[in-house]
């Protein structure tokens, strides 16, 4: 496989075949949201992460960053910023409560707000894993494989930087990652705050490709970061900066403080979240006070470590309820908000499916506008694997057909079906059924339904197994249309900015 564009051959624009049509791109959480605590001790969690910032600071690293607070009448100490409960309230007044992200048409475009759900995949991973050749450094080959895979499903909503193409010096690598991100999927998708001059070739990049006049950029989001602070109560240079940066270009900054429970946090989730909860209300007033308006998310990413080992653990009870407790926070504030999935498990298997899902179920019923690391996430993040990938989206899908409506017409009801079939017999010839039977149904990815001879007669393979054999079969299909003049003109600034010595990131 090479990165060069792939145009749509004739076969690839043939109509799909007779079967479940389904759509995915656009989806609302039908859950109800689910407390983990009262609405007052929610209150309580609140009030005083707003009394940590004003008595016990934050530290900010940035310069920048501490002029805007103290000009503002934040008192800043040193590198120590104390940050008035009115500052933390005025920016949450003018934060958006509903905001678009663009992917590269219509039909790719969302609404960030709560109520909306959407999904990414694991990201961020230094190492990828496949059947084919091992758990390794990630390439820009597998980068852009993963991107191809995620491209393939509907209900992966979001492109992130899912493996570091290590092969790639990290001065150019951004130029790399996006132009892959750009070309082999039609999604928003995500831009690492590694300081300012790489954040500015990404946003030029993304206008260059999508064929958008600044103006039309700075008009609504088209891409979003992560803002990580640096637990407890640390926001340091790189990631001010993209704050800052992201809120100048009215572009979608996700505030997300990662905090474990018993290392860089207090070990209860409430001591965790309410951590979490006020480094997020400061970096969230940084973007406010930068540009009002500006379209941020809540994020946290909160789970417990293994206090025998100090690793960190996903999909516990704990991470389940640290979820809870954000997604109540979030809509306390009224912000569109993320959560995450994910496994400590070091291989595809069945803790690594359990983990994954019981952390999926937290963020679905907290209520998360945006869940990621819910498809392929391995090791607690060091590893994205190609078949956790696909054998995850059979939940992620299920939960997609789930946001669809149930249908309950005269029809579907079936009065007349079950008039037609005497007592004690069977509906598989049934007219309902004849009209229904190729389009009823959830169609899974990799789960196989056929009984244990005809599984046999197949080849007796596993889940992980026919993983990789639709991981293989994804890689050869068509990708997105590319207009040549676009991709000459993003080449043309890469090669330029490549002669020029590229950008290096901020540390």
């Amino acid at each position: 496989m090479t990165d060069q564009p792939r145009r749509r051959s004739r076969q690839a624009r043939k109509a799909p075949a007779a079967g479940r049509q389904v759509n995915y791109k656009q989806l609302k959480n039908p859950f109800p949201p689910m407390n983990a605590v009262s609405e007052d001790e929610a209150r309580s969690i609140h009030e005083t992460s707003l009394r940590i910032l004003e008595e016990l600071g934050m530290r900010v690293l940035l310069p920048e960053a501490r002029a805007l607070f103290q000009a503002e009448g934040a008192r800043v100490e040193d590198d120590m910023v104390f940050i008035g409960r009115d500052m933390v309230e005025d920016a949450l007044a003018v934060a958006p409560k509903s905001f678009p992200l663009k992917g590269a048409h219509a039909s790719r475009d969302l609404t960030m707000e709560l109520g909306s759900l959407t999904f990414q995949p694991g990201a961020g991973a230094p190492h990828a894993t496949c059947r084919v050749k091992g758990r390794r450094p990630g390439t820009s080959e597998d980068f852009r494989e993963l991107v191809q895979i995620t491209h393939h499903f509907d209900a992966l909503h979001l492109v992130p930087t899912l493996v570091e193409a290590q092969d790639v010096p990290i001065q150019l690598r951004h130029y790399d990652m996006v132009k892959t991100a750009l070309v082999h999927s039609d999604r928003a998708f995500f831009i690492y705050s590694r300081g300012t001059p790489q954040v500015q070739d990404a946003f030029e990049m993304m206008r260059l490709y999508r064929g958008l006049s600044q103006d039309e950029f700075e008009a609504a989001p088209y891409s979003y970061t992560i803002i990580n602070t640096n637990s407890p109560r640390t926001l340091d240079i790189p990631m001010a900066q993209g704050v800052m940066d992201f809120a100048r270009a009215n572009q979608i900054s996700i505030i997300t403080p990662f905090t474990l429970m018993g290392a860089m946090a207090p070990i209860t989730p409430a001591g965790a979240v309410t951590l979490s909860h006020a480094e997020a209300l400061a970096a969230i007033t940084l973007g406010q006070l930068t540009r009002p308006g500006a379209p941020q998310m809540y994020g946290t990413f909160t789970s417990n470590v293994d206090m025998k080992s100090g690793a960190p653990a996903f999909g516990t009870p704990e991470h389940f309820r640290a979820s809870l407790l954000a997604g109540q926070l979030a809509r306390l504030i009224g912000l569109p908000w993320r959560c995450a999935s994910g496994s400590a498990s070091n291989i595809n298997d069945s803790q690594g499916a359990n983990e994954n899902q019981l952390a999926l179920w937290g963020c679905l019923l907290a209520g998360a506008t945006t869940v990621v690391h819910a498809a392929g996430w391995l090791e607690g993040g060091l590893t994205v694997s190609y078949e956790k990938l696909v054998c995850d989206m059979d939940a992620v899908n299920a939960v997609a057909d789930l946001c669809t409506p149930t249908e309950a017409t005269e029809d579907a009801i079936g009065f007349d079906a079950i008039a037609e079939v005497a007592p004690q017999g069977h509906f598989f010839a049934a007219t309902q059924t004849m009209a229904r039977y190729q389009t009823e149904f959830y169609q899974p990815v990799v789960s196989d339904w056929s009984n244990y001879g005809s599984w046999e007669e197949k080849g007796g393979l596993t889940a992980h197994e026919r993983a990789t054999e639709k991981w293989q079969e994804i890689l050869r299909e068509s990708g997105p249309a590319v207009d040549p003049d676009r991709y000459g003109a993003l080449t043309d600034f890469i090669a330029k900015r490549s002669a020029e010595g590229g950008a290096p990131p901020v540390s």
